[in-house]
Formats: C-alpha cells, structure tokens, sequence
C-alpha cells in the first residue's frame, strides 16, 4: 500500500521516537533535580513503590494496548462482524481485573519483592523458581515479538520501510528513556500514549459515523454491513450477519482468547512490577480503573474500524476492491490501516502509524523492565552475586535492557521470514505459557499446594497441551503445518488444555505427596531490599531509598491490605461475571440481529466508555499529582530566581511530609512519590 513515503516513515519511527524519548528523559531528569529521585537500583525496577492510583491505571491500559490490541481486535471486527470487538474487549480484560487480587496478596505478604519469581523460589525453593524463570522469560518473549512483528508489519505496509529495518529501528527510542528513567519513565510514557491512544480511536470513530462522505453516519454504516451479509455471508452467523452477536468462530476466538490472555497477565512480569510499584491504596483501584479503562480501546476500535472495513468493500477506495483482505494480510494486523487510508488517505495513514507506534514503544518499555528485573535480581543477584552492591544491579539491568532489545530485534525478523504473523502468535501464546497460571495464582492465593504440583503441573500441561494442539490439527487437516496449527479448533484444544490441566494436576500431587500447610513468613524475611545508602553521595535529600515498615506502620498496612483484599475479590468476581456471562450470553442465545436503532445504541455506548476511560487515564493522574507537580515547578523557579529551595527532611520537603494518598494510608518515609 505505502501511501507514506519512506522518508516520512523513518520521521516518525526514528524522529518522533527519539523527541518523545527526549521528552520522557527531560521529565526524569526534573524528577531527580527537583524532587531528588535518584535512579537508584531499586527506583529503576519499582518506581520507588509510590505510584498512586491514576497512574497505575494509565500504565495498566497502556501496558495492556498492544499492537494486536489494536490490530487483531480490527481484524475480530471485520471477520465476525459486532461480535468480534466485544468478544476481544472482554475475554482480555477480565484478567486485569482479576489480577487486582493478586496484586493485593504481593502487596500484603510480600512488601519488599521485585518480582514475582522471588515469591515463588521463597515459597518452594530453586527447582520452582527455575521452572518458572523459563515459563516468565517466554511470555515476555512472545508479547515482545507480537509488539514488533505487528509494528513493523504496519510500518512497512504504509511507509515501505523494509520490516527487517523496522524490527530493529522501534526498540532505539524505547531503550534510550527506559535506560534513563526506568520503570518510573515507562510508566510515563505509559500516561501519554494511553491519552493518545484514546484520542486517536475517537478521531478515527467520529470520521466513521459523523463527517465521512463515503460513510458519515451510524444509519449509512449499518445499511452497508446488512448488504454485506447478504452478498457475503459469515459463516457460522445467525443469518450470515454481521450484526449479531451469535457468530461461531467468533464464540471460539472468545474462548481461545480468554485463555491465552490469562497467560500474558498473570505470568508477565510487567503486570507484577506494576503492582510493585504502586503504594499501598493504589494498586486495587488501579488495577480495576486500569481494566475498565482498557476495554474501551479495542472495543471502540474494532467496533469503528473493523466493521468500516466491511463497509467500504464495495468502494473503489478499498485497495482490494471489490474482494476482502487476502487472509494473509488479516492475520498480519493490516485492517486497520487499510481503513485508515481508505477514510482518510495519506492522514489516515500517518495517524494509524503514529497510533502504532505509540501502542509498540508504550508496551515495549514496560517489557523492556520486566526482563531486566528477572535477570538482575532472578538470575545475577539470586544465583552469581547475592552481594551485588546497588550500583552494580542498577547497571546490569541497563544492560538486560540493551541486550533483550537487540536479541527480540533479531528473533522478529527471523520470524517475519519464515512467514510467522502477529495473528499466529496471538492465538499460539496460551498454549505454550497458560500451563503455569493456575499453579502461579495458587501460590499467592493457597497454603495448600505443594512444591510437587507448582513444578509438575505446568510441565505436563504443556506437554499435554501441545499433544492436544498437533493431533487435532493433524486430525483436521491431515498435515502439521503454520496454516493447519494456525486454524481455531486446533488452537481452541491446545489453549483449553493448557489452562485447564493444572486443574487435574493440582489437587492430585497435593493428595499424594501432602498439603504445604505454607503461613507466609518466608515470603517477607528471604526477600530484601537492595541496600541504596551509596546513592546518598550523589544527593543527600534523595527521596527513594527505600526501607521496610515495621511495627505499628507495618501492621496499619496489613490491615489495610486486608480489606483491601477482600474488596478485590468482590469486585473481580462480580465485572467478570457480568463481561463474561451477564452481558453477552443472553445475546448470544437470543439470536439477535442488530436493528439500526440497537446498532446506533451499541456504537455510542462505546463512544462514551472511550471518554470515561480517557478522563480516567487521562484527566485522573494530572489530579492526584498535583501536588508532586507543584512542588517540582516550584523547585524549578527557585533555581532560575536563584532562590534557596525548602528544607528536605530524608527527601521529603516539611510542608509535605503529612500527603496521603487515601484517608488512613498516609505515604510514610521512603514509600511515598
């Protein structure tokens, strides 16, 4: 297609990239001039463990907007038709919001941990730490690469941008602030991108159905998808329609995407270190406000891009008018900036890719943290040098972030060409990781289960879920291949498998070899912090050396966690009840074909849903960090006037050592922002 030039793609790619790296650097570093948070080994891989509540939520939405977010959810919508977005939106965010429990039970047992590997090796010793080293280290490969083969498959589908050169190019920007600023500049980043992500998807829906002469209104889009049903029916749709909820495949793409999303939250490191960072009232609401948020995006995306594809089929505009996208090229991401261009044209296109962009470089950045945390305090401090000064760790993972970035660069385009798609990988990643969810969950959530079913279970349901995925597709299809293991029943099998398994698994290697009978004391005294003090050289007020709360602190915190805890579990379980089950199975039963009042209804639902989550991710942290602002600018005037700054107390200036972030939780020394 490549209505942009290369030129212009390499603007964006490389320009845009490297001023917004600037400008995230720019604000960390008056976050350590201003606010004295030095990047410390322990600032670079949890913030600090101060993030409040929106931003949290932002870093959460944004985190989870991933090039396929935007991508397969299109290609959903312009498969199935309006089923397609909602199965996508809710099948993954129902885990956002059930991970809050969890992310609840790291805060209340394990308040000092980097990730979540540690609790693991605390809990049940090397051999489970190692197993799940493996299985952590090979979800955060796949998202990585799902980020890369579907950015630089955009990028070269607009621009002409060789997809080789792209793999390589995205990462350079997204290193040079993640190496600076660290888990503080992601989540950053993370605030920005998920504003504008939501922006863009609003400016796109607003063309759709408002001022588009080719479509321009919700009765026109809906007259042009029922003439679409009739001239190409979907199959397995009540009716062939495209308006209707009751779709097969589009049932089957639930399923498989429930389960292998259960995977990429619940065991990437990324979601933990969120909840890491995040002080003590914050990590519920954001995960919760977070998730609520996320759904929205490739609802409103999928539901204005995806079904606008259907609808301009039939116009010459349509670069494969009057025939559908080639499957290839579906499975590939390129909907939605085939829409793109076809609504708007040239702009069309370099707001998609800019859009892409930011969706890539936002979530790359959070992985990019994830598997420095791992190999510094999973592998170097844990294994090679348990006396790692602070300094020390710091720099290893800057160097775990280089060398990650350059190792997934060169696997992407291994992949890309041998023909593996962005589309393949979506579906592929629950049946190779999700094996290890249940017995992950059940070790911040169970005192029962035991060092046998943590290690065996998501062993052998790997083992089992992979027999399941080749033999049905050999089954199907008589051969193994991409195009037979890619088709959604041998992908339903492999998935269903994976994730169930553990559910035999568990119970059965807790019978026979004993319930642990764990109380949780190891998870607190085995894992420490890392001693900063050196830091204190380089500025005595820093703000971010941490320490642990003890005595009356600590115990005014595990009340809070507890009900904090309970909370989580209430909540999780009612919106997943109701996205899973309350909203959509009655829909589907009821055969339903959308009207042309019912369908005008459905879209601005979604358009609303999209403001909220903008105010939420958007509006919501400018608020809560008012302060922190304020006192940064002031900082920054006293220096220009050549005024003396305000006394700092341990970092903490005196005027705001009494900030709370929630009635009862006031930010005590060393854990606030």
């Amino acid at each position: 297609m490549a209505v942009l030039s290369e030129a212009q793609g390499y603007g964006i790619v490389v320009g845009l990239g490297l001023g917004f790296a600037f400008l995230i650097m720019l604000i960390s570093w008056f976050l350590k001039k201003y606010a004295h948070e030095v990047q410390t080994s322990e600032e670079f891989n949890t913030a600090g463990r101060s993030v409040k509540t929106g931003l949290i939520a932002a870093a959460v939405c944004s985190s989870w907007t991933w090039a396929a977010t935007l991508l397969q959810s299109t290609a959903t919508g312009y498969r199935y038709g309006v089923s397609g977005p909602f199965w996508y939106a809710s099948g993954a965010t129902v885990q956002i919001i059930l991970f809050a429990s969890l992310a609840i039970e790291l805060k209340r047992r394990a308040p000092s941990a980097h990730t979540y590997l540690e609790l693991i090796r605390a809990r049940y010793g090397t051999g489970a730490h190692i197993t799940y080293l493996v299985f952590a280290t090979f979800t955060n490969i796949l998202v990585t690469l799902m980020l890369l083969t579907g950015g630089s498959a955009v990028v070269s589908n607009l621009t002409g941008i060789p997809t080789a050169a792209a793999c390589f190019l995205i990462p350079i920007p997204v290193i040079l602030f993640t190496v600076f600023g660290g888990l503080k500049a992601t989540i950053m980043s993370d605030y920005t991108h998920s504003a504008l992500v939501i922006i863009f998807i609003l400016i796109f829906t607003f063309k759709i159905y408002v001022t588009s002469p080719v479509l321009g209104s919700f009765g026109k889009v809906w007259e042009l998808l029922v003439e679409a049903s009739k001239n190409e029916p979907v199959a397995g749709n009540e009716q062939g329609s495209y308006l209707t909820m009751r779709s097969r495949d589009g049932g089957v793409f639930f399923v498989i995407n429930i389960v292998g999303n259960f995977g990429t939250v619940f065991l990437d490191q990324g979601y933990w270190q969120k909840a890491i960072s995040s002080n003590i009232g914050a990590a519920l609401n954001g995960y919760v406000l977070g998730g609520i948020s996320w759904f929205s995006i490739p609802f409103l995306c999928a539901t204005s891009m995806g079904l606008a594809g259907v609808a301009l089929q039939n116009n010459p505009a349509w670069p494969s008018y009057p025939n559908r996208l080639p499957e290839a090229d579906i499975s590939a991401g390129l909907v939605l900036p085939n829409v793109a261009v076809a609504l708007m044209g040239q702009t069309g296109g370099l707001i998609a890719l800019v859009l892409l962009f930011l969706a890539v470089s936002s979530a790359f950045s959070s992985e990019l943290v994830a598997v420095s945390s791992i190999f510094t305090y999973d592998v170097y401090r844990t294994y090679i040098n348990p006396n790692a000064s602070g300094r020390r760790l710091r720099n290893l993972s800057h160097i775990a972030v280089v060398g990650f970035s350059f190792f997934i660069a060169g696997f992407s385009v291994g992949l890309w060409y041998i023909g593996i798609s962005l589309g393949y990988l979506y579906l592929m990643m629950g049946v190779v990781i999700s094996s290890a969810v249940l017995p992950a969950a059940c070790t911040m959530l169970s005192t029962k289960q035991n060092k046998a079913a943590v290690i065996a279970s998501p062993i052998l349901g790997t083992i089992c879920s992979f027999i399941g995925w080749f033999v049905t597709a050999y089954k199907k299809f008589g051969v193994i291949n991409v195009a037979s293991t890619g088709s959604n029943d041998p992908m339903l099998v492999g998935n269903l498998v994976a994730l169930l398994s553990p559910v035999l698994f568990i119970p059965l290697f807790t019978i026979i070899f004993g319930p642990q009978n764990y109380d949780w004391t190891t998870m607190r005294t085995e894992i420490k912090l890392v001693d900063d003090s050196e830091f204190l050289k380089e500025d005595a007020n820093i703000r971010t050396i941490q320490q642990e709360a003890s005595g009356e602190e600590y115990e005014a915190q595990q009340k809070l966690l507890k009900r904090k805890s309970l909370i989580a579990k209430v909540v999780a379980s009612s919106l997943t009840i109701c996205l899973l089950l309350l909203w959509p199975i009655p829909m589907y039963g009821s055969r339903y074909v959308f009207s042309e009042k019912f369908f005008t209804g459905w879209v601005i639902v979604g358009i609303i849903w999209a403001f909220v989550a903008l105010g939420i991710t958007g509006i919501y942290p400018l608020w809560e960090g008012r302060e922190s602002m304020a006192r940064v600018g002031k900082g920054f005037i006293m220096t220009i006037t050549g005024k003396s700054a305000s006394p700092v107390t341990h970092g903490i200036p005196q005027e705001q050592s009494s900030d709370t972030d929630e009635k009862g939780a006031s930010d005590k020394k060393g854990i606030s922002v």
